[in-house]
């Protein structure tokens, strides 16, 4: 047998919509590694046009990763997220064939980071849920860095999922038997948030006296997430947020004091398919809350969080903002800030009455901790934040093994 090429060989499968992952992989291959892509779909395709083309269904492909693997010598895996089943069966093959994983993901603190994790991100995460290992580790960490704000371009990021998505239709005769991991159609999807984009003054109008209204009174804040996010399909105990939305709303009804109300915040990449609004509206009817429960579908969540008395999460990131500016938080999935100190473990309906602050030394520590270990200062869709990103993202990737022993 030949002797094996000089450097790593990376495989890259789905990443962010952008060019994030291309320009990465470019990075990679100056600093002499070797680097395969295989495209499962069309919107794959037209981002990385030279990568391999995968065209079986999902019963061959954990066959086809191990063979390529084999085949190319592949010694790490990079993907976008760990729950995508496309993803979560080449994390397992991987494994099994001594390769290294890494999965990059939204950052776990806002605004501007992202999470690049060995292994798995969330539920899947190697960080432990010790307050006192993340205060023995800080000891030694220096202070979070502070950087200027990255351009944000909340519409690039739509416009980026609708082309992907329209590649996927327009080139779906080379890749016939994909099945997308989405839970709806991405096309109509795309088009519904378009549609929303035309109506934001509108809709924003109404969002700021909404907001108004709920300023009145004390209130909790129930940010959603979307239901396409493997963070609730995959790390959550609720499979969906109509489940969530359930379980949050008849608590309050329950348990929370008669003077305050529940705000409901929709997710700004929301496309609309779901109506939240009507579905939230439905739910508080039936549990007798109706004139206690007001949805938003925008806003600033930052603001929001400092007039609230505290925020309820699935997992979403949002709840570091809470975190951050020292208000209570209570995760009903299984975030990796959900740690003894930082989060309210006690049953939810406690949290209503009397909801617990977060020990600002143990979130300082615990920030310090995630920026020595996992997150990258950078965002997906600017191309300043995209720089940062490529540019530490490859400096990690073919560095020294991190210490992944907790």
């Amino acid at each position: 047998m030949s002797a094996p090429p000089p450097g790593r060989c990376f495989l890259f499968l789905q990443g962010p919509h952008g060019s994030f992952f291309p320009r990465l992989g470019a990075a990679l291959v100056a600093a002499g590694q070797r680097v395969r892509r295989i495209n499962l779909n069309g919107g794959d395709r037209a981002t990385w046009p030279q990568g391999d083309g995968y065209r079986g269904g999902r019963r061959a492909w954990p066959g086809h990763v191990a063979r390529y693997i084999a085949r190319h010598r592949v010694t790490d895996l990079i993907v976008f997220g760990d729950g995508r089943p496309a993803h979560a069966a080449a994390i397992v093959v991987a494994a099994a064939a001594g390769v290294r994983v890494h999965v990059f993901e939204e950052g776990y603190i806002r605004p501007d980071w992202i999470t690049l994790e060995r292994e798995g991100v969330n539920g899947h995460s190697l960080l432990p849920r010790d307050p006192d290992w993340y205060s023995r580790r800080a000891a030694a960490a220096p202070p979070v860095p502070e950087h200027p704000a990255i351009p944000s371009f909340a519409t690039g990021r739509g416009w980026a999922a609708f082309f992907y998505y329209a590649e996927v239709v327009l080139q779906y005769w080379r890749f016939p038997l994909h099945r997308s991991h989405r839970d709806r159609d991405p096309v109509w999807e795309g088009i519904t948030f378009l549609r929303r984009f035309r109506q934001r003054r509108k809709t924003m109008a109404r969002v700021e006296e909404e907001i108004a209204r709920a300023f009145e009174r004390p209130f909790f804040l129930f940010p959603l997430q979307l239901n396409s996010d493997y963070q609730i399909r995959v790390h959550s105990p609720f499979g969906t947020m109509n489940r969530a939305i359930d379980v949050v709303l008849e608590s309050f009804a329950r348990a929370a004091p008669p003077d305050t109300c529940l705000v409901v915040k929709e997710h700004p990449l929301d496309s609309g398919l779901n109506h939240w609004r009507e579905v939230v509206a439905g739910r508080a009817t039936v549990f007798s809350i109706a004139d206690r429960v007001v949805f938003v579908e925008g806003g600033d969540l930052s603001g929001m969080v400092a007039a609230s008395r505290g925020m309820v999460v699935v997992n979403s990131t949002s709840g570091t903002l809470a975190l951050a500016q020292g208000k209570p938080v209570k995760a009903l999935g299984n975030p990796v800030y959900d740690i003894e100190g930082l989060t309210d473990i006690r049953p939810l309906d406690a949290f209503w009455s009397a909801p617990r602050p977060p020990d600002p030394a143990l979130y300082d520590a615990f920030c310090r901790v995630l920026v020595e270990r996992c997150l990258i200062h950078g965002a997906f869709l600017s191309n300043t934040g995209i720089e940062l990103l490529v540019t530490e993202s490859a400096r990690r990737l073919v560095g020294p093994d991190p210490d992944q022993d907790p």
